[in-house]
């Protein structure tokens, strides 16, 4: 994420009225935003990690891994290493812009901010053109549709996200400030045409295009359920597949309803020579929301998926209740049985009979 760099220089005598917003500014950047970052950070560190936590555990079950497991996994993992970099912000913050860790991290914070965006919304295109092909065409692309291949695509989404901030790579860096310290920031080689293209490049590479296709395929998808007279071939996966469609419907409208400030505000400054406060602050809600959309993944995926609430409770049970995984359902869910415990023994064969004949099904797809 590319910040404003701005001090708090005065080109004429201080009244009394411009103190008092010295000051107030002063309590927003030490006071205010540093918790509100702080808070967002604990949250979403939390939440993305118990749906880490949630998905490699489940896979101990030997439960197969499913399309939508790898996509929610692999944006988990970028939510997670884009809010480890809030820290630095907040020392920021209470450094009135200092940066004390060095080149080295000033250029792989900075690198690994502007590539988790990238990466989140090509992740977020890929997991809307799956749910395409598994809503529009479900058996005509399911050979497709398969967690090698949804593992081989985050792979590539990845490399293309690295080579695509290149600009980042070659030019953060060390800046002087005017109090002795230095900042860290994008050091552009001609500030006043390079900020206008780099902004621009930003703006349609990591948040337009991406829009564009998602809204597409969402429209195409929706535009086939309205047309859709004959039902899918099995009730239980039409089901499911919509439950999961609607899923990525609230991610995606999550991730851009809080990043459309951030990059309306990004192309607002370019015309802005010099900020005002009230546009300062602005940009810092919009950067707030930015990192409260990586918080609010996780949440969306309790709330939305009772799946996910399933795996979630069969990941934090005591180890001594063990599960046997079954696979093999037309579906392509699996059946978690429970397995007797020995303080049970005293129970009739019958009930025990019967506990083992009762499956709890989860699906998977």
């Amino acid at each position: 994420m590319d910040y404003i760099s701005y001090e708090n220089t005065t080109l004429f005598p201080i009244n009394s009225t411009e103190l008092l917003r010295a000051e107030q500014d002063q309590t927003y950047h030490n006071v205010l935003m540093p918790s509100i970052f702080g808070v967002i950070c604990f949250l979403g560190i939390v939440g993305n990690c118990i749906v880490i936590y949630t998905i490699v555990k489940r896979s101990k079950f030997r439960a197969q891994q499913t399309v939508p497991d790898i996509f929610i996994f692999s944006l988990s993992i970028v939510d997670l290493l884009f809010l480890l970099g809030m820290p630095f912000l907040i020392h920021q913050l209470l450094g009135n812009g200092s940066w004390c860790f060095g080149a080295t991290m000033c250029t792989v914070i900075t690198a690994l901010d502007s590539n988790s965006q990238t990466v989140s919304t090509y992740i977020l295109t890929v997991m809307t053109l799956d749910r395409y092909l598994a809503t529009v065409h479900p058996i005509r692309f399911n050979h497709i549709r398969t967690p090698c291949v949804a593992g081989g695509l985050v792979a590539l989404v990845w490399l293309l996200s690295l080579l695509s901030i290149t600009p980042v790579w070659m030019y953060a860096g060390l800046m002087p400030l005017q109090d002795g310290s230095v900042g860290c920031a994008l050091l552009l080689p001609n500030p006043e045409t390079d900020t206008y293209w780099y902004t621009l490049y930003q703006f349609v590479l990591a948040f337009a295009l991406p829009l564009i296709v998602i809204c597409v395929v969402f429209f195409k998808i929706l535009q086939n359920m309205a047309a859709t007279v004959a039902p899918l071939p099995q009730r239980s996966l039409r089901v499911r597949t919509r439950k999961v469609t609607r899923m990525a419907v609230a991610i995606c409208l999550a991730f851009f309803i809080c990043w459309a400030p951030y990059y309306v505000l990004q192309l607002a400054h370019l015309g802005v020579q010099r900020p005002s406060f009230a546009f300062l602050y602005a940009y810092n809600v919009a950067i707030s929301m930015g990192y409260a959309n990586s918080c609010i993944n996780p949440f969306l995926y309790i709330m939305l998926s009772e799946t996910f609430k399933r795996q979630f409770m069969g990941a934090i049970r005591p180890a001594h209740r063990g599960f046997r995984v079954e696979p093999g359902m037309a579906d392509g869910s699996v059946s978690l049985r429970m397995a007797p415990e020995a303080t049970h023994q005293s129970r009739s064969s019958g009930e025990q009979l019967l506990q083992n004949m009762l499956p709890v099904t989860v699906a998977v797809n």
